[in-house]
């Protein structure tokens, strides 16, 4: 099972990183060890004094493809959940600076949260999903799917391209505004319009 991550896919976004959008999605991959188990806890890693929160909603793959065509790909999966691109922001800029590849900052153990629930795509007009992630009760992120630059089905044929999706898949799509810093005690709680999909404590 691979974990594929899409960047900048949300202009305001990029723009608050100071960074440009891309012509083609830009993706990256977390390894299956950085899944956070069902209701564990998310602990802060000595590695970092910056962890950032990015809340995105997750496809799942329900089928083996390579090289789709883009209007197929929505036969491709069945099911958006929710999650959390934990980013070690202070390793990541400084492997940006150096031109390195900054796995270090995006892979480690634990840095990706997975809704337990997936929701059926006919629940939603396309991508007309509303997602929030608060902490501490208040709103930190909030996004809807229209706003992606690249759709799923877009990711899907792009990615494809490259490597051979396999079931159970996860993409991660990207994240909207409002990416920040998490501390020891924060409680983070992240919804799909009123349905609350995850909520984790921060140690």
């Amino acid at each position: 099972m691979k974990i594929i991550c899409i960047g900048r896919n949300y202009a305001l976004h990029a723009k608050e990183m100071g960074s440009s959008t891309t012509e083609k999605p830009m993706f990256f991959l977390k390894p299956d060890s950085a899944i956070l188990p069902k209701r564990n806890p998310f602990f802060i890693p000595n590695f970092s004094e910056e962890i950032h929160h990015e809340v995105e909603l997750i496809i799942k793959i329900k089928k083996l493809g390579k090289s789709i065509d883009e209007k197929f790909a929505h036969s491709y999966y069945d099911e958006i959940g929710l999650g959390i691109d934990f980013t070690a922001r202070d390793l990541q800029s400084k492997c940006k600076k150096l031109g390195h590849p900054w796995e270090i900052a995006k892979a480690f153990d634990q840095s990706a949260v997975v809704s337990e629930k997936f929701i059926n795509k006919k629940e939603f007009s396309g991508t007309n999903i509303n997602f929030r992630l608060t902490k501490n009760k208040e709103i930190v992120q909030k996004g809807n799917g229209n706003d992606m630059i690249f759709s799923p089905a877009k990711i899907i044929s792009y990615v494809s391209q490259f490597m051979t999706l396999k079931i159970g898949d996860l993409i991660f799509t990207g994240t909207p505004s409002g990416v920040g810093k998490i501390k020891i005690n924060d409680e983070l709680e992240g919804f799909i319009e009123n349905t609350s999909m995850f909520k984790i404590k921060i140690k």
